[in-house]
C-alpha cells in the first residue's frame, strides 16, 4: 500500500512536469509552466525524503539547504545575457550527479541484477559526456580565452569515434564484473570525461543553441538512467521527458540552420565552391550613416522591424532596443521584433532578453511569420545579427550557409545593421547585405548606436 501511494504521488508529480513543459512553449504560459515544474521537482523530493530510510539524512537536507541556496542566489544574481552559461552549467550538474549516484548504488549493491548493471553503466557514460561537454560549453559561452574559438586536432573524427567504442567495450565489463565495482566504473568515467571534451571543442559560438539543447537532452538521458538504477519511477519519467524534449529543440535547431546533427558536432559548414572575398562584395559599395541620418529617415514610417543578434547581448542592449521601441510606438510606428530560431546562443536567448525588458509577446515574430512582414516594412533595424540574415544562404549554391533559413530583411525597403565592423559571422564569409543598394551601416557599438539613435528620434 505505501509503495502505491508513492507512486500515485510520483505520477501526480510527473504530470506537472508534463504541464510544465506544455506552459514552457510560449512566453505567455512559460512562468506558470516553471513554477509548475517546479512545484512537481519539490513534491518529488520531499516524498522521497520522507518515504525512503536515508543514512545520514541530516547531511542530506543540509545538502539540499545549501544548494537550495546557492541555485536562489545565482538565479537572482545572473545577468540575462549570461543565462545561456548558467543553463550549460545545470546540465553538467545534472550530468554529474547522475554519475554520483549510480556510483554510489553501484557500490552499496549486495547482489546487482542486470537491469542496475546496465543502467549503471549508461548513466556513467552519458552522464560524464554531460558533464564534461558542459563545462566546455561553459567555457566558450564565458569566452575564456583557451576555449573560445573552435578547436581541431589531427584524426579527430576517429579518436571520437574510438573513445566512444572504448567507453562502450569499458561499460560492457561494468555490467559483466559488476564486483569490480570502483575501478571499473571509474575507468568509464575517466573515458567518457575525454569523449565529453574532445566532442565539445570543435563546436562554434554560432552553434551553440544547438550544443546546449544537445546537452539538455542528455542530462535527461542521465537522470532516466539513474531512474532504472535506482528503481525510481519518478527519475525514469522526468529523465524521459528532458531527454524527448531536448532532442526534439536539438533537430528544431538543425533543421533552422539547414544542417546534420553531425556538421554541429564536427564545427564545420558543409563542402562548399568557391565564394567571393570581402573586397569583391564590399569594395566601394559600402554606405556608412549615422544615428542622425537613421532618425531622419524613419520619420514619418509607418513600420519597423528589429532583428536582434547575438551582438545585442554582448553590448547589453536590450533596455536601450526597449526604449526605441517606446519612443517609435509613441509616434504611431508599428515596431515589431524578427527573431531567428538560432539567434543568440542558447534556444530562445533573444526572447529571454527582450521579455526581461518587457516587450509584449506579440510583438516577438518567429521567422516564418516575420518573412512575409518584410517587403511590407519601412525599415529594418539588425542589432549584431550576422549569418541569419546573410541573403547568399537564398542566393547562391555556392555558399557555406546555401539553403539555411533565414530572415528575408534584404527585401525592406531600407536596412540599417548595426555592427562595429565588417567582420564576417560563424560562417566566416562576407555578407552581400552589407554592401546592398538598400542597406546602411551603422558603425559602433550595439548599445551607443541604439542610444544615439534613440536621442535623435526623440529630437525630431
Amino acid at each position: 500500500m505505501r509503495d502505491a501511494v508513492i507512486n500515485l504521488i510520483y505520477l501526480a508529480a510527473s504530470v506537472l512536469f508534463i504541464f510544465g513543459i506544455k506552459g514552457l512553449t510560449h512566453p505567455r504560459t512559460a512562468v506558470r509552466g516553471n513554477l509548475l515544474s517546479a512545484v512537481g521537482m519539490l513534491t518529488a523530493v520531499v516524498v522521497t525524503l520522507l518515504a525512503k530510510d536515508i543514512v545520514g539524512l541530516p547531511v542530506v537536507i543540509a545538502g539540499l539547504v545549501v544548494g537550495a541556496a546557492v541555485g536562489a542566489v545565482m538565479a537572482v544574481k545572473i545577468q540575462m545575457t549570461a543565462m545561456p552559461q548558467l543553463v550549460a552549467v545545470f546540465n553538467g550538474f545534472g550530468g554529474g550527479a547522475s554519475v554520483c549516484v549510480a556510483w554510489a548504488a553501484l557500490i552499496g549493491a549486495l547482489d546487482p541484477k542486470m537491469q542496475m548493471t546496465v543502467a549503471t553503466a549508461a548513466s556513467g557514460l552519458i552522464g560524464a559526456v554531460t558533464f564534461w561537454g558542459s563545462m566546455i560549453a561553459f567555457a566558450k559561452l564565458q569566452e575564456i580565452k583557451l576555449f573560445k574559438r573552435p578547436m581541431y586536432f589531427s584524426g579527430q573524427y576517429a579518436v571520437n569515434a574510438l573513445l566512444f567504442l572504448v567507453a562502450l567495450g569499458v561499460g560492457a565489463w561494468v555490467v559483466a564484473q559488476p564486483e569490480r565495482g570502483t575501478s571499473v566504473y571509474f575507468l568509464l568515467v575517466a573515458v567518457a570525461s575525454v569523449l565529453g571534451v574532445t566532442v565539445t571543442i570543435p563546436i562554434g559560438g554560432a552553434d551553440m543553441p544547438v550544443a546546449i539543447a544537445l546537452l539538455n537532452s542528455l542530462s535527461g538521458l542521465a537522470a532516466a538512467a539513474t531512474g532504472f538504477v535506482l528503481s525510481n519511477n519518478m527519475l525514469i519519467i522526468a529523465g524521459s521527458l528532458v531527454g524527448a524534449s531536448g532532442i526534439i529543440l536539438t533537430l528544431i535547431m538543425c533543421k533552422a540552420m539547414n544542417r546534420t546533427l553531425f556538421n554541429v558536432l564536427s564545427g564545420k559548414l558543409g563542402p562548399t565552391g568557391t565564394t567571393a572575398t570581402a573586397d569583391e562584395v564590399y569594395a566601394g559599395k559600402v554606405k556608412s550613416t549615422s544615428a542622425e541620418e537613421v532618425a531622419l529617415l524613419m520619420d514619418g514610417v509607418r513600420r519597423v522591424m528589429i532583428v536582434p543578434g547575438y551582438g545585442m547581448a554582448v553590448s547589453q542592449a536590450q533596455y536601450a532596443v526597449r526604449d526605441l521601441y517606446n519612443a517609435l510606438e509613441a509616434r504611431d510606428v508599428a515596431v515589431d521584433f524578427a527573431i531567428h530560431p538560432v539567434a543568440g546562443r542558447m534556444p530562445g536567448h533573444m526572447n529571454v532578453l527582450l521579455a526581461e525588458v518587457d516587450i509584449p509577446y506579440d510583438k516577438l515574430q518567429e521567422m516564418d511569420l516575420a518573412n512575409p512582414m518584410f517587403e511590407q516594412t519601412d525599415v529594418v533595424i539588425v542589432l549584431g545579427a550576422n549569418d541569419v540574415v546573410n541573403p547568399d544562404a537564398r542566393q547562391n549554391p555556392d555558399s557555406p550557409i546555401a539553403g539555411m533559413p533565414i530572415l528575408d530583411v534584404d527585401k525592406a525597403k531600407t536596412v540599417v545593421i548595426i555592427k562595429r565592423s565588417l567582420s564576417p559571422g560563424f560562417a566566416g564569409i562576407p555578407n552581400p547585405l552589407f554592401a546592398a543598394d538598400n542597406t546602411l551601416m551603422l558603425f559602433g557599438d550595439g548599445k551607443q548606436m541604439i542610444q544615439e539613435l534613440l536621442a535623435a528620434v526623440k529630437d525630431l
